[in-house]
């Protein structure tokens, strides 16, 4: 540290680089207790890692993603794939469009169910068809 007191701007970058390294600490934390609570194991293998992490901090974040963490990015990628989806499917329903085979399927199931006549289905078929 005797160093650092010679060199005020390098005192400077090394608070820095201490801060920037504690908010990194900080989102992984955050991240891994987010897995934690996230993944499909018992409660008390829950519990098991939350003691371990809050009582051994960088022993405890090392484990946990050297034992999970090809799991974590699954779950992590699978979350985003089905926040893509819903997303995707609110704004069609949102938009009000449908493509032409959803509607034509949908006219389908109606005929099937009976609640269409056969001239009236030729008619909507054709209508869609163009």
């Amino acid at each position: 540290m005797p160093l650092l007191a010679n060199y005020p701007i390098l005192n400077m970058f090394w608070w820095m680089l201490m801060f920037f390294m504690f908010v990194i600490w900080i989102w992984l934390l955050i991240t891994i207790f987010i897995d934690i609570f996230r993944s499909p194991v018992s409660g008390w293998a829950k519990a098991a890692w939350t003691i371990f992490i809050i009582f051994l901090p960088l022993l405890g974040v090392l484990v946990y993603l050297i034992a999970e963490g090809g799991k974590m990015q699954e779950r992590s990628m699978d979350q985003a794939a089905a926040a893509q989806q819903a997303q995707t499917a609110y704004i069609r329903q949102a938009a009000g469009t449908e493509t032409t085979a959803d509607q034509l399927k949908t006219l389908s199931d109606l005929h099937d169910a009976g609640k269409l006549t056969d001239d009236e289905y030729a008619s909507q078929k054709a209508k869609l068809l163009g």
